[in-house]
């Protein structure tokens, strides 16, 4: 594996396991509906900026919209790393089936994720695919889900024919099931000769568009006093869980402050971060994540850097890390380990 290669592998490992943290922070802290309206409200900011756009990239705009929305999500999820499968019926009704292991939920977090919260990215994104395509016809069916222990979440985009109301645009049929899932028939990108690494690097956007996603979503929902307080908590502890393996992705193998700064640096530039290292400094120029998205207030960036606290206080528990905020003033980031 590349060093580059490496470097996104290690930023979409992180940044998954961040979402799925925020989710089982918000749940065991505030309860299932603050979980669920997160969900839903991730979701379809997500949708909203990523849906359209999407169809076109994928040239999936001329396709009949039914078959075009399941298409959506099996290609768009292949390419970020998701496992998802795919069956076209008719014009008008089209499956998509993530099976298990669910990626969001990795490991025993899905143990921990209750259903109607797992069930509110189809509020989210799913049903208002119809409403962004404007047709009223156009709803998604749920036949199964991996929290209730059906062996995967699936269901069909459907056009009824007629328009529909809105709690329609999501509904639930247990008694129905997927057919089986024949690659040969699967629409195909032309990714087969893309180099590792380029791949890697979708998945590592993939992963990215979650962090973007997830820090207005949180400020919008409960302020940014709540905001610092969930990601901070949430980040401190996956920085933690996760330091050996980053440490073990990108090559770390010593417990200094300078190998600290290179894991630092590795991550943040595999993140497409400017960043320059010296000795036990590290400086970065703005923070391109946040790039062009309303709503993220200038104390998010506190709450990410609980992250780098998690992991140090692996690498090592005596250090301490120090980071200044100067972007109102040149511009930069800076950290210091000592």
């Amino acid at each position: 594996m590349s060093q580059g290669s490496a470097g996104y592998k290690a930023v979409a490992k992180l940044y998954n396991a961040l979402m799925t943290g925020v989710v089982l922070t918000l749940v065991s802290q505030r309860g299932n509906a603050p979980a669920r309206d997160f969900v839903r409200a991730h979701f379809r900011r997500q949708h909203l900026e990523k849906f359209l756009p999407g169809l076109t990239k994928l040239g999936l705009d001329g396709l009949p919209d039914a078959v075009a929305c399941a298409q959506y999500h099996y290609l768009s999820n292949a390419l970020g790393g998701v496992r998802t499968e795919y069956v076209k019926e008719s014009d008008a009704k089209a499956w998509v089936r993530y099976p298990p292991p669910r990626w969001i939920w990795q490991g025993t977090a899905i143990c921990g994720v209750p259903t109607e919260v797992n069930a509110a990215m189809l509020h989210g994104w799913h049903g208002h695919n119809g409403v962004s395509l404007n047709n009223p016809r156009l709803g998604f069916v749920c036949t199964g889900l991996t929290t209730d222990g059906d062996p995967g979440l699936e269901g069909y985009y459907f056009d009824y024919g007629h328009p529909i109301a809105e709690h329609e645009r999501v509904r639930y049929a247990k008694d129905e099931r997927m057919p089986r899932f024949d690659p040969s028939q699967a629409p195909r990108l032309d990714v087969a000769s893309w180099p590792e690494e380029r791949l890697a690097k979708v998945e590592r956007a993939y992963a990215v568009e979650y962090l973007r996603s997830l820090v207005p979503t949180l400020t919008d929902l409960f302020g940014e006093q709540e905001m610092v307080a969930i990601l901070g908590r949430t980040a401190r502890l996956i920085g933690m869980q996760f330091y050996d393996d980053m440490a073990a992705i990108l090559g770390i193998r010593e417990r200094t402050a300078q190998a600290f700064i290179w894991l630092t640096a590795a991550l943040l530039q595999a993140s497409g971060e400017s960043v320059q290292a010296h000795g036990s400094e590290l400086r970065q120029s703005g923070w391109k994540a946040m790039d062009g998205i309303a709503g993220v207030p200038a104390s998010a960036l506190a709450a990410w850097n609980e992250l780098l606290v998690g992991m140090l206080s692996v690498h090592d528990r005596f250090l301490t890390l120090s980071v200044e905020d100067r972007r109102d003033r040149d511009g930069a980031i800076v950290w210091r380990v000592g």
